[in-house]
C-alpha cells in the first residue's frame, strides 16, 4: 500500500497545485534585433573613439616637442653655451639614419661648434636628453632652416626660427584635413607657439601666423 497516498490526496483537496519551472530565453527575432542595434552602437562609437585617441596623441606629441624647446633653451641660458635640438639623423649624437625625419625622434646637446658646423654633434659636445619616435602614422616636419635642427645661443635667443606642423598622416595623402595637425611656431624670443584654427567657421586647420590662411600640407 502506497504510504504517500493520503498526503496527496489532502494535497489536491486543498487546492494546492505544484508549480512548474519555465524557462525564459530570447527567440530567435529577438536576438537578431540586439545584435543589430548593438552594430549600430559599435558603429557609431569606434570612430568617435579613434578621434579622441588621434587627438590624445596630437596633444602628447606636441607637448613633448615644446617641452624639449623649453630645455634647450633654459639649458643654452644655465650653461651659457649654444644648446641644439636635431633631429636623429648622422649629424646627430644617436645617428640613426641618414634620412630620419623629426618623427623618428631627436636629441638635445651642447653645440660648441668646434668643428665649424652649426648644429652637428662632435666630439666636445655633451648630450642633454634624446627622445624616442613616434607612432608611426604621425609626422613632425620642419620648414626651411628648422628642417633638421634647432639652435639656441648661450642668452637663450634662436639663432634659427621658424615652422614645424605635426600631423596625423594616417591616410598617407600629407594633407592637414579637420582635427589631425598641430602647427608649432618658433618666435624671435624662442619660445614655441601652438598656433590656433582662427577660421569662421573653424574647420580643425590652424592658420599660419603672418597669412592667416590655412596650412596646406604636412611637409612644409
Amino acid at each position: 500500500m502506497d504510504s504517500n497516498k493520503p498526503v496527496l490526496k489532502r494535497l489536491f483537496k486543498s487546492g494546492y497545485m505544484p508549480r512548474l519551472s519555465i524557462q525564459h530565453g530570447f527567440t530567435l527575432i529577438e536576438l537578431l534585433v540586439t545584435v543589430s542595434i548593438a552594430g549600430i552602437l559599435i558603429g557609431i562609437a569606434v570612430p568617435s573613439f579613434k578621434a579622441i585617441i588621434r587627438n590624445s596623441r596630437l596633444t602628447t606629441y606636441t607637448n613633448e616637442f615644446i617641452t624639449s624647446l623649453n630645455l634647450a633653451r633654459s639649458e643654452a641660458i644655465k650653461r651659457g653655451v649654444p644648446v641644439t635640438v636635431r633631429k636623429v639623423d648622422n649629424n646627430s649624437k644617436t645617428k640613426l639614419a641618414a634620412d630620419a625625419e623629426w618623427e623618428d625622434g631627436w636629441d638635445i646637446f651642447t653645440d660648441s661648434d668646434l668643428d665649424g658646423v652649426a648644429g652637428k654633434f662632435d666630439g666636445k659636445d655633451v648630450l642633454i636628453k634624446s627622445n624616442v619616435a613616434f607612432n608611426a602614422t604621425y609626422t613632425l616636419r620642419g620648414r626651411g632652416v628648422v628642417a633638421n635642427y634647432i639652435r639656441f645661443g648661450a642668452f637663450g635667443q634662436p639663432v634659427n626660427g621658424d615652422i614645424l606642423i605635426l600631423c596625423d598622416n594616417s591616410d598617407g595623402n600629407a594633407i592637414p584635413e579637420a582635427d589631425t595637425a598641430k602647427l608649432i611656431d618658433i618666435s624671435n624670443t624662442g619660445r614655441p607657439r601652438i598656433m590656433a584654427d582662427n577660421n569662421t567657421p573653424k574647420d580643425g586647420i590652424p592658420n599660419l601666423l603672418l597669412s592667416g590662411a590655412n596650412i596646406q600640407t604636412c611637409n612644409p
